[in-house]
């Protein structure tokens, strides 16, 4: 399977595969195919979008130690920019359809409704996520501070979650925020787990030697 993963076909294919939902809802705009109100149809798609693809990137690190599959981690940075390419055009929608980008309109609304906010607030920290997601970055922001601005996805989808949850509320439908909330909590666990055990290993004495030293 990691032989696989590794084909240079690979990256194209999941990048066409990624691309998928959004050319459907191209397709659907020109073909009248959203619905009796297309508008609200793209921003609530563009927000579902960026709560998969963010559960996606959760799942590559379980998914890579769980089943030996070390050829994912060269995945999860195009599928995290993913991320970040639905959530602006979940914004770009509201923006537009919602507010007809009027400025001052947006900021008054993201200022008078808190379920706003924090999915502003969420989109403004995957920003600098997604603007290091360069190997430049990388090297410049050196590999333990990239990797602690990066643990800010948990914060992220956390905020996502809320944000859906309010959004929702409104309607008494509570459904899908439920599956959401089950995989991301799953997800956030096995992390916590991993962690623990993985500390607790290193700590344990072995024939005489500690495995921390």
């Amino acid at each position: 399977m990691n032989k696989l993963l590794l084909h240079p076909a690979v990256k194209p294919c999941l990048f066409l595969l990624c691309l998928l939902p959004f050319a459907g809802l191209v397709y659907g705009a020109f073909t009248d195919g959203l619905g009796a109100n297309p508008a609200e149809y793209l921003i609530r798609a563009g927000g579902d979008w960026t709560l998969r693809f963010l559960c996606i990137v959760l799942a590559v690190t379980p998914l890579r130690v769980m089943f030996k599959l070390s050829a994912l981690a060269r995945l999860r940075r195009m599928l995290g920019l993913f991320v970040y390419f639905y959530v602006v055009f979940h914004l770009l929608s509201y923006s537009g359809f919602d507010m007809g980008f009027d400025v001052a309109d947006i900021a008054k609304d993201i200022a008078k409704r808190p379920f706003i906010l924090v999915g502003f607030s969420a989109f403004v920290l995957l920003t600098p996520l997604a603007a290091t997601s360069f190997n430049r970055a990388i090297k410049a922001l050196g590999a333990k501070r990239w990797q602690r601005l990066h643990k800010l996805v948990y914060v992220i989808a956390g905020l996502g979650l809320l944000h859906f949850f309010w959004m929702r509320a409104g309607k008494h439908n509570f459904n899908e925020v439920f599956v959401y909330a089950a995989i991301i909590v799953v997800l956030l666990a096995w992390r916590v787990w991993y962690f623990l055990s993985k500390k607790r290993f290193r700590s344990t004495p072995v024939a005489g030697m500690q495995l921390s030293k």
